[in-house]
């Protein structure tokens, strides 16, 4: 499966569109990585439970997003795009979706 944040995919020619495809899903925070934050906090640096936490979440609504593709048939999808927002206290969602297309090589 292709995946592109672009309208066009160098090299291909999307030959059909299927239509709006995605994926999310809501995670919460745990007590354990709201500890390491305030005390990363108190010090500065990366909050790696969050980054981790992200990581894992973008790529579980993207797995997501690809499954409904594969289930319009599709090999491709064009203008993908990432977006995030809080659902509750603590818990976020993250939404990733894009175009379903078929495309085939250039000749």
């Amino acid at each position: 499966m292709l995946l592109v944040n672009t309208e066009t995919i160098p090299g291909h020619t999307i030959i059909e569109a299927r239509g709006l495809v995605s994926g999310n899903t809501i995670r919460a925070k745990h007590l354990g990585r709201d500890i390491g934050a305030g005390l990363k906090n108190l010090v500065g640096g990366e909050l790696t439970g969050y980054t981790e936490l992200l990581n894992e979440s973008r790529q579980e609504a993207t797995d997501r997003m690809i499954g409904n593709a594969m289930a319009m048939q599709a090999n491709a999808v064009v203008n993908v795009r990432f977006t995030t927002s809080a659902v509750a206290g603590g818990a976020a969602e993250l939404y990733a979706y894009g175009t379903a297309v078929v495309v085939r090589p250039n000749a």
